[in-house]
Parts: C-alpha cells; sequence; structure tokens
C-alpha cells in the first residue's frame, strides 16, 4: 500500500475513533440532519489535526408488526406468525467535504475529503447500512 494511502486510512480510522456527543434537544419528532463536530487526527498524538462540522442523520421512523399472512405461515412451516415492517432514519443524499488537516511543527498542510449526510429519509432498514 502507497504511503499516502496508508495515510488517509490511518485518518479514517481515527475519525472513527473520535469522540463526539450528540444532544437530542430541540429535535421534533421524525428523521432530521444533526450537526456535529469532527476531528481528525493524523496520529493518536494528533500531530495533524483538522475539526469540520459534518451532518449525520437521527430521529426515527414508523415501524409496525402484524399477524403473517397464511401463504407466509405455510412457506415458514408455521414458524414465522409475526411479519414486521420496519423502517430507519437513514442517508438519502450525501456530499464529500475537504477538511484542511494543519501540521504545527512543519510547513506540512493535507487536506482530506469525507463524507457528510445532506439529506435523511425513512428507508426500509437494511443490515449492510448499519
Amino acid at each position: 500500500m502507497a504511503p499516502r494511502q496508508t495515510l488517509i486510512l490511518g485518518f479514517f480510522l481515527l475519525v472513527l475513533l473520535a469522540p463526539f456527543t450528540w444532544s437530542y434537544e430541540g429535535l421534533g419528532p421524525g428523521c432530521h440532519l444533526y450537526p456535529f463536530n469532527v476531528t481528525i487526527r493524523s496520529d493518536r498524538r494528533g500531530t495533524c489535526r483538522g475539526t469540520h462540522t459534518v451532518y449525520a442523520c437521527v430521529g426515527y421512523c414508523e415501524s409496525s408488526a402484524f399477524p403473517s399472512r397464511y401463504s407466509v405461515l405455510v412457506a415458514s412451516n408455521f414458524t414465522h406468525n409475526i411479519t414486521s415492517a420496519s423502517r430507519c432514519c437513514t442517508i438519502s443524499k450525501d456530499t464529500k467535504v475537504k477538511v484542511h488537516l494543519d501540521c504545527p511543527h512543519s510547513h506540512h498542510h493535507n487536506d482530506i475529503e469525507i463524507l457528510t449526510a445532506r439529506a435523511c429519509r425513512c428507508d426500509m432498514c437494511r443490515k449492510s447500512r448499519y
């Protein structure tokens, strides 16, 4: 793996490990865009770092459960007696944003692109998304 790719991979891993907090105060019911600050660090000491506001989709969507139809019961050998229709708050549109990383003890600067949500919607829950 090239050094630049290794550095970018390291940035993404540190983004995932970066602490952030959310406050749900002021949000009404439903699925909404919610801003939070993310800090990207080049290493655990934070040699190079950058901060940016990005958006996540938070909230809830209506889901339901009901008795399964007879055809479903037969197909499942009468083990699937409840059918659920679940919907999850998820990103419907995203965009890339550039985060400028400053390295204070050198003249080296990097920009890294990360994804942020642009729009949210209630959609069928899929395991591959989470």
